[in-house]
């Protein structure tokens, strides 16, 4: 062999294990960019979650559900896909299980989903939705703050609030994620925005830790659930029973 030829051979060898090191290193940080993304929604591979479906709230019928809620949960879908888990929908009031066993994402406010009123009462006492004098959308209020929707004919197009909240009751259980909008815009928003900020939220509020965050959706007639911003970190608030909240024997 010459040493042209040996020089040929030897440069191929070294870009194929150089190619080969560069997919590997690649393939690593994918695994672990999606593991991050399994610990932070307790989403093992082949592990199962349920998505509780809240029902529409001006509809005559208990099964309907709302347009902007069905995009919800087909994002959510796609994000439990991805993990390479499977998803169980079940209605809000069919739900007989506790939290940690499963990852459980909860759509919908109080009033249209039975389970986030259990979830308000029993791991957020210092939320309320109170019904606005003369509306039909209640106010979101967390300790001492409300949060008024404004509705889309105001100047401006209005805006509507969500709360979005990771529970996490004892170290070790897998979560359960809150969505509850004052409309069904707004649970979309709220779940396009936990989709897309998962990995902020996992390094601000670290991957096993609870969060409780009012987001504002500004605009919802022009810009649908896109246009989103962090109106308030309540967490401290929302974990704290508010004075408004009387407290059980």
């Amino acid at each position: 062999m010459t040493d042209n030829v040996l020089n040929v051979v030897l440069g191929l060898v070294a870009s194929a294990i150089s190619a080969g090191l560069g997919w590997l290193a690649q393939a690593l940080r994918r695994r672990r960019r999606v593991e991050r993304v399994r610990a932070f929604f307790g989403l093992p591979a082949g592990g199962e979650c349920l998505i509780v479906v809240n029902r529409h709230a001006s509809a005559p019928s208990s099964r309907s559900v709302a347009r902007n809620d069905v995009y919800a949960l087909m994002e959510l879908a796609a994000l439990v896909k991805e993990c390479g888990a499977r998803a169980e929908l079940v209605a809000h009031d069919e739900v007989r299980q506790g939290l940690g066993d499963k990852g459980e994402f909860c759509i919908g406010g109080p009033s249209s989903n039975e389970r986030t009123a259990a979830h308000l009462a029993s791991w957020l006492p210092g939320v309320e939705y109170v019904p606005a004098p003369g509306g039909h959308v209640p106010v979101l209020t967390v300790g001492s703050a409300e949060f008024r929707h404004e509705d889309e004919t105001e100047p401006g197009g209005g805006h509507s609030f969500a709360l979005l909240a990771r529970l996490h009751p004892t170290a070790g259980d897998r979560p359960t994620f809150l969505v509850a909008g004052q409309t069904a815009v707004s649970n979309h928003a709220a779940v396009r925005h936990l989709v897309a900020n998962h990995r902020k939220l996992a390094r601000r509020h670290t991957e096993d830790g609870s969060f409780v965050l009012v987001l504002k959706v500004v605009n919802p007639k022009a810009y649908g659930p896109d246009v989103v911003e962090v109106a308030a970190d309540v967490t401290a608030d929302a974990l704290r029973r508010s004075a408004r909240t009387p407290a059980t024997a």
